[in-house]
């Protein structure tokens, strides 16, 4: 025997699916792959250190990671540099080839105020990896965090 839903209940179940639907994707956004500063690179190559295959793999996805603000350059930015450990100067670098193996550069969805840097935080956003230059402020990075948000841990 097939048993026919009633319209009331197909309602009820989609109501419920709506209402849920905003705390799935807080826990799908909190499952996010997370990157630590020991797993960016893995051999060193001809060129230098080379990017780790998980970094390679990871590249275009979510994932999150944990560090410090390095002190940014401006009160109020659209970026700033994850660091491993508390800096108290800004660690950009003039050319790729200088490039430190333990920062990433982050650039947020908006501009915010930024905290103290002995403040361990937690980034996610979609990770990059490769050389490439800022448009406006000429910097060079070798990894991006983009469309990045922010937490104090």
């Amino acid at each position: 025997m097939h048993k026919v839903s009633s319209p009331q209940l197909s309602r009820r179940r989609l109501i419920a699916a709506a209402v849920a639907l905003p705390f799935t994707a807080s826990i799908v956004r909190a499952a996010d792959p997370s990157l630590s500063f020991g797993e960016l690179y893995g051999k060193f190559g001809v060129l230098g250190l080379e990017f780790s295959d998980k970094v390679k793999r990871l590249a275009g996805q979510d994932i999150s990671m944990k560090g410090f603000m390095a002190p940014p350059l401006k009160a109020e930015a659209q970026f700033f540099v994850l660091t491993e450990v508390p800096m108290s100067l800004c660690p950009f670098c003039s050319s790729d080839a200088d490039w430190p193996d333990n920062i990433v550069v982050v650039y947020l969805s908006e501009k915010q105020t930024f905290v103290q840097p002995r403040q361990t935080i937690e980034v996610r956003g979609t990770l990059e990896y490769g050389s490439w230059t800022d448009p406006e402020t000429g910097f060079v990075s070798l990894l991006r965090i983009r469309e990045a948000e922010y937490f104090a841990v």
